[in-house]
């Protein structure tokens, strides 16, 4: 008799463990689909916020995140490597594993419409948090009203004759520069050295511009150099660590302005023609004749350019032709060597893999309202001519 209660007893037991795991197991679905559905509803309203600029301009382009981004530059400012460039790899590591996984998964036959729709799920939580960290450490800044608003300008369609006089000028600015280094061969400048001397130049610039007042530096030699002639870089913003990466094979009269770009974004700019402008107004208004030269260089590269499309456009060959030969005959024979040495560098590097990279940050820029994609460095034009037509001079 004992024994049979005993038994009763452990089947008892054995019941109600069954029904508390049940329970447990439910209560633990309905968190997850809870927590999952909180985390939808936060990157919804991130999206709907991102159709209210002058909100975000107001209480998160100049209230939350110059707060956030000096904070991180404090951090990884103190160490020397690039921190964020160790978290790609260990994200790398990560993802080789859980793919290897999945294969394991798949030869011992496990692969199925569950563990299909677990991964898809995950899959799909995991883009979800990407977004809103993405958007809440930086990406918003996609959305504000930017330099346009708080220089009051309103960059219009240039036409063809304002693309050529301001090229001219770069031409004559790019003269007056060049003829001023002593040497024939441009200095050598190390990557502290330069980030020291960008930040001098942002610090002028904000005597004038207070919204360009940039502190606590974290300008960082690229881990990858090797792989920017493959993926296309010269210079990248990592918007969780705060951190600017430069990349250290490049010609060296190529950093300033690289330097001063990408702690434009840094300071929330996030389109790539206002970086570019705002790169420039810093380095222009350094004291520093290295940075002068190398904004004008770039700039002017982005002046041609516009020149070429837009003669490209009116099939007018002969003007096209004629154009080139007033840049080419104008230009000081020392500027001259200086773009051959830079275009010899990156010929020399031309591989099948950077058009195809180049197309994903196109698309990439594209989703993010930048309508012309890789095209959309080139509009920093747009910005000098209207910034010229309000205040005079380049």
């Amino acid at each position: 008799m004992q024994n049979a209660f005993d038994f009763l007893s452990v089947l008892g037991y054995q019941y109600k463990m069954q029904i508390c795991n049940m329970k447990t197991v439910a209560k633990i679905t309905v968190n997850r689909w809870i927590s999952l559905g909180l985390l939808l509803m936060a990157c919804v309203l991130l999206f709907v916020l991102s159709y209210f600029p002058q909100q975000i301009e107001t209480y998160y382009s100049v209230g939350i995140y110059p707060v956030l981004a000096k904070m991180l530059r404090f951090l990884t400012g103190i160490i020397s490597f690039s921190i964020g460039d160790i978290g790609y790899i260990i994200i790398f590591i990560y993802l080789i594993y859980k793919f290897l996984q999945l294969l394991l998964c798949i030869k011992k036959e496990l692969f199925g419409k569950q563990l299909l729709k677990g991964i898809a799920l995950k899959i799909f939580k995991t883009g979800l948090w990407c977004y809103l960290i993405f958007k809440l450490f930086w990406g918003l800044n996609y959305d504000r009203l930017g330099i346009a608003h708080q220089l009051a300008l309103s960059p219009k369609l240039y036409s063809k004759e304002a693309v050529v006089a301001i090229t001219h000028q770069l031409i004559d600015s790019l003269n007056a520069c060049r003829r001023q280094f002593k040497d024939s061969v441009l200095p050598d400048f190390s990557l502290k050295s330069i980030t020291q001397k960008a930040v001098k130049g942002y610090e002028h610039a904000s005597v004038n511009l207070p919204f360009l007042n940039y502190t606590q530096p974290s300008v960082k030699q690229s881990l990858y150099s090797v792989l920017g002639d493959y993926i296309g870089f010269t210079g990248y913003f990592n918007p969780i660590s705060g951190e600017a990466q430069v990349r250290s094979d490049i010609p060296n009269v190529l950093i300033p302005y690289i330097t001063c770009h990408e702690m434009a974004h840094q300071l929330g700019y996030a389109s790539e023609s206002e970086a570019n402008f705002v790169g420039y107004l810093s380095a222009i208004a350094s004291k520093d004749l290295y940075f002068r030269y190398s904004a004008y260089l770039e700039l002017f590269t982005y002046a041609q350019g516009e020149e070429i499309v837009l003669f490209g456009k009116e099939k007018d060959f002969k003007a096209f032709e004629a154009t080139l030969l007033y840049n080419r005959t104008h230009l000081d024979r020392l500027v001259i060597k200086d773009r051959k040495a830079i275009r010899a560098f990156f010929q020399k590097r031309q591989n099948r893999l950077s058009p195809a990279v180049t197309s994903m940050y196109d698309q990439y820029l594209k989703l993010n309202k930048q309508a012309a994609g890789i095209d959309s460095y080139n509009e920093v034009i747009g910005w000098l001519i209207a910034y010229q037509q309000k205040n005079g001079g380049i």
